[in-house]
């Protein structure tokens, strides 16, 4: 694998656009940005065989990974880089319960101001247990739908190999969604051009070549068994007998080939133009082998019937036409006026995140944290990350993908509230591992996170402010109110205090806690405080009076922890800037001012040296990707937009940005969409700012060397 994502961490832009002094903010009707000269100087463009510069084709709900051919010829290849995943919103496969696992076997019960609550953890013992727990944890799991790639071989027979490629010029056109390869093999050169359908789980791809001619040149539709392990390749080839694939059909111009796994069953239609013949060359991987020396061809995925016949040029033309919507509407930012030498590598962040994240999380679930790409943590998804997979939606003028992901949360409410009545809360708590059903996967850190918590009040307030109308409040409220009942629940209450106190057991949002011992932790309760008052709101919006148990709890929450004049991460580490440990992973000290507009509860002057004393002592080095857009946010709120800059450049490997847009983070994890999408929430702050924000670009320098334009940004609360 080449390390070349080092590369694109530490470049700066060289080429500058112009030497305009003055700021901008929004631009009016006669100065308008030149949005496609914006996004088309961001094309991708690949010139080697790179695994970690794979590039990704979706619709947000269906994601299609290629490498450098244009398809998934080399998947063993890339497979330890950015895997060339076909994922979808719908593909789950579940193995059968044979061995009578329980999801109560999973459950223990720990100490809670007195009372036991029982939590889904990974219970190591007894054996069927520590089973237990691993079958739920693993199932449902996401599956790869299929792998589209190119058999080529040399003239001697023998596999083309993908240092055999050469002349290789590949080019992502961020603007169309189109794909177009080219490659020599022998001497021979190939053409290719791909694009995702963005109304069907489809590709389509056209092939120019003499090697088809030549018998050297076929497409081959291979089936990988899901492992159902933390991390699926889609590379595992032995199939399970009773996993059957087959052609179900098929005549000149076309194919259909049935899928069956444990619980699911699918089906992938291919259609072509021009004379091919379909065949089973062994089990589970059909051929594809044309004449000629073109191929026009689409393979759709479907869990029904595909309908209708998907063309080439009918795809082509229709991804064209929703990326051209896509980039003209909502938000954009243009740094191209700057002289500052760090503006266009913010600018290329800003918008292949703005690309990343609606090709493969703006679907209608919430994404798992490596979108539809890489299929990681079973690709199930984790409603903290949800945050930062979502709110920069609405800020960046498009709430509606926002609002597509917030109808799972209706379907997964049952699971929800019998999970709070299962502990004895009122309301409904949310989940922090889960599935597109909404069960709960067992976790010994994630059953006990609580930041998840407050965020469908966060997401509802946010489409609120898109859309004040009674219809808005009524579609959301149920699941606003009984999130804030239980909120208003699970605090206990400190007689000899007078005060309510979260935890334990507990772990906040930086996971280096003990739950057993952890309480109050600072970004929990002032996201406490917000939620509830903003919960409050709604039910005053909607003309109902506001719970007394809301109001108790709020007045006698527990102040932020304070020690010397820092914020401590909880109030129970004492050690929050001595301890080694607690100086990694993410500060989220920062996310009570930052993540969360000032709460009644902050004291700014704390903040700004709390902010100081983390960025001086912190173990940069062992953090994650949404950390530095958050450390940004937080210092655009405290008026060190100098800081806020350095943050989104901060030189750690988990703020990589490769030459794809991904946001790397380590071998094990090679994409990480929270990072993509904390950028444009920060990016969208530090421009149009938030509540009472008086200043124009808050969290850009007045150096005279960023001139930054924006249009369709919104603020933040």
């Amino acid at each position: 694998m080449k390390n070349t994502f080092w590369i694109t961490t530490i470049v700066l832009a060289f080429s500058l656009y112009g030497c305009k002094k003055e700021e901008h903010t929004e631009e009016t009707a006669d100065n308008t940005i030149d949005r496609k000269a914006l996004v088309t100087r961001h094309h991708v463009h690949i010139s080697e065989v790179d695994t970690l510069a794979s590039l990704t084709l979706g619709n947000g709900a269906f994601a299609f990974t290629t490498d450098v051919t244009g398809l998934q010829s080399f998947p063993e290849y890339y497979q330890r880089g950015i895997p060339l995943g076909t994922l979808s919103e719908w593909g789950w496969n579940a193995k059968p319960n044979d061995q009578g696992y329980s999801f109560e076997e999973t459950l223990k019960d720990y100490d809670q101001n007195g009372r036991k609550v029982s939590y889904a953890t990974q219970i190591k013992s007894p054996q069927h247990a520590k089973e237990a727990v691993e079958f739920f944890r693993s199932n449902p799991h996401r599956v790869h739908l299929g792998n589209l790639g190119f058999e080529l071989t040399k003239k001697d027979g023998t596999p083309v190999k993908p240092e055999d490629l050469s002349d290789i010029d590949q080019t992502l056109d961020l603007w169309t969604g189109l794909l177009t390869s080219s490659f020599v093999v022998e001497g021979i050169p190939v053409q290719v051009k791909t694009a995702s359908a963005p109304d069907s789980d489809a590709i389509a791809v056209q092939v120019n070549s003499a090697l088809i001619a030549s018998g050297q040149l076929k497409i081959h539709l291979r089936f990988a068994a899901p492992t159902a392990a933390w991390t699926d390749y889609g590379t595992q080839w032995e199939n399970p007998k009773h996993y059957k694939s087959s052609i179900a059909a098929q005549d000149d111009t076309s194919a259909l080939i049935e899928r069956q796994l444990d619980s699911l069953n699918y089906k992938v239609a291919l259609n072509w133009e021009g004379t091919a013949t379909v065949s089973e060359k062994k089990a589970h991987y059909f051929l594809v082998e044309p004449t000629g020396d073109q191929i026009a061809l689409t393979c759709t995925f479907a869990d029904s019937e595909p309908k209708g016949k998907n063309a080439t040029e009918t795809i082509f033309k229709n991804s064209a036409t929703a990326w051209e919507s896509y980039w003209s509407n909502g938000g954009i930012v243009d740094f191209s006026g700057s002289t500052n030498p760090r503006a266009n590598e913010l600018e290329r962040r800003v918008v292949l995140s703005q690309y990343l994240t609606k090709a493969q999380t703006a679907g209608k679930m919430p994404p798992q944290e490596t979108g539809l790409t890489y299929n990681s943590w079973y690709g199930k998804p984790h409603l903290e990350m949800h945050w930062w997979h979502g709110v920069h939606y609405a800020l960046w003028g498009r709430p509606q993908y926002l609002k597509n992901t917030l109808n799972w949360y209706e379907s997964a409410f049952d699971n929800a509230k019998a999970l709070a009545e299962r502990q004895g809360f009122k309301g409904a708590r949310w989940q922090k591992m889960t599935d597109p059903y909404g069960d709960e996967g067992p976790s010994s850190v994630g059953a006990f996170l609580v930041w998840q918590q407050p965020h469908f009040i966060t997401f509802a307030e946010l489409l609120y402010r898109a859309d004040s109308s009674k219809a808005t409040l009524n579609k959301y409220k149920e699941r606003v109110f009984a999130t804030a009942d239980f909120m208003a629940s699970f605090p206990d209450y400190d007689k000899e205090n007078d005060r309510y106190v979260l935890g334990p057991p507990v772990i906040p949002a930086q996971e280096r806690f003990e739950k057993t011992e952890t309480f109050n932790p600072t970004y929990e309760l002032a996201y406490w405080n917000w939620a509830l008052k903003t919960a409050s709101r709604w039910k005053e919006r909607v003309g109902e009076s506001v719970p007394e148990q809301w109001t108790e709890v709020l007045e006698k929450l527990s102040a932020l922890p304070v020690q010397e004049d820092y914020y401590l991460a909880t109030e129970s580490a004492t050690g929050s800037y001595t301890n080694p440990e607690f100086l990694t992973d993410h500060p989220s000290v920062f996310g009570a001012y930052g993540m969360l507009p000032e709460t009644s509860l902050l004291n700014k002057v704390t903040m700004r040296n709390t902010f100081d004393k983390v960025w001086e002592v912190w173990t940069w080095e062992d953090t994650w990707g949404w950390d530095f857009p958050m450390t940004a946010m937080t210092a655009a709120r405290l008026g060190m937009p100098e800081k806020a800059v350095d943050a989104l450049f901060m030189d750690v490997q988990t703020n990589t940005y490769l030459k794809n847009g991904h946001n790397y983070q380590e071998e094990r994890l090679t994409l990480y969409m929270p990072g993509n999408g904390g950028l444009l929430t920060a990016v969208a702050m530090m421009c149009a700012g938030w509540d009472g924000a008086e200043t124009k670009n808050p969290g850009f320098p007045k150096d005279g060397s960023w001139d930054v334009k924006w249009e369709g940004l919104e603020p933040f609360f």
